[in-house]
């Protein structure tokens, strides 16, 4: 089994490659630190690539990197892989700042990179828009929540953190209550990709920059109930949901098993668990735009 650390960076392709750099970096707030062969390289303001940019005929999540103990020998990944019957492919430089690389498909045809090493590819500077910390977690829409945690599970050492019924999965690599999750849908499609903000000031400020730009939100602001987030969301010009949160739950210590305790929070500890429905703390509910996506 691989052991994955964090989730590093997403490869998202569209027909507009122009338009929707521009949306990353002028409103989103992250800066282009490189491009290479028809691909950018969009980097947060402290200088670590989150985001590739590619042509391609639809708009879609191609591929998404996860980073291994740095320690970590490739060779054993690649070996591993194969016992479980997956045919990985290895690769030198596919991205600045990433030496080498390990990739396979999963259940659904997404491509995951993993890597042992990498370097900021950016300096530390001031970006316009937004301005997230990380690229915080990618949800899909999938036939079979659970085939996918299973896969995830059994191939890179996801955990469950929590379940809404038997219909959303929240899945961990580090500490952050979730980092990909699987929500049932009649098209297998990615639900929303999530970035990090500082805190809520940040995200109060993120919401007056949004109506600034005439980009309304489909739903937020709000606190979730599993992983307690505080949220947004909105549609960038590819039609995809783009969520801002901050106050994300943490499990600092996996031994102990719960999350550590905040004010908000019914259970204590807050434990793994099922939910029966979404059981926002606080918040409206998501508007018609925002869940016309599982249709």
């Amino acid at each position: 089994m691989i052991q994955v650390k964090r989730m590093s960076h997403a490869t998202f392709e569209t027909p507009d490659l122009e338009r929707q750099i521009d949306y990353f970096t002028q409103v989103v707030g992250l800066q282009e630190a490189g491009r290479e062969n028809g691909t950018a390289f969009l980097a947060t303001k402290v200088g670590d690539v989150v985001v590739r940019v590619e042509k391609g005929s639809e708009a879609r999540c191609a591929r998404i990197a996860f980073q291994v103990d740095p320690a970590t020998d490739l060779a054993d990944i690649r070996k591993g892989l194969e016992a479980e019957g997956i045919k990985p492919k290895e690769s030198n430089d596919a991205t600045p700042g990433v030496p080498r690389i390990v990739s396979f498909d999963d259940p659904k045809g997404t491509v995951l990179e993993v890597f042992a090493e990498q370097t900021p590819i950016a300096k530390n500077t001031a970006v316009a828009g937004i301005g997230p910390l990380k690229l915080g977690h990618l949800a899909f829409c999938v036939d079979d929540p659970k085939k996918f945690v299973d896969f995830y599970g059994k191939v890179l050492g996801f955990r469950i953190s929590d379940w809404i019924e038997d219909w959303f999965a929240f899945m961990r690599c580090g500490p952050d209550h979730h980092t990909v999750n699987f929500v049932r849908g009649k098209r297998t499609i990615m639900h929303h990709v999530a970035f990090e903000l500082k805190d809520w000031a940040q995200i109060l400020t993120a919401c007056d920059f949004l109506g600034s730009k005439n980009i309304q939100l489909t739903w937020g602001p709000g606190r979730h109930g599993p992983g307690h987030n505080i949220y947004t969301y909105h549609r960038n010009p590819d039609d995809q949901i783009i969520e801002l949160f901050t106050e994300l739950d943490k499990m600092l210590d996996e031994d102990l098993g719960y999350f550590e305790p905040r004010p908000w929070h019914r259970d204590r500890p807050q434990k793994p668990k099922v939910w029966s429905g979404p059981s926002d703390v606080w918040g409206p509910p998501p508007t018609s735009e925002h869940i016309r996506q599982r249709n």
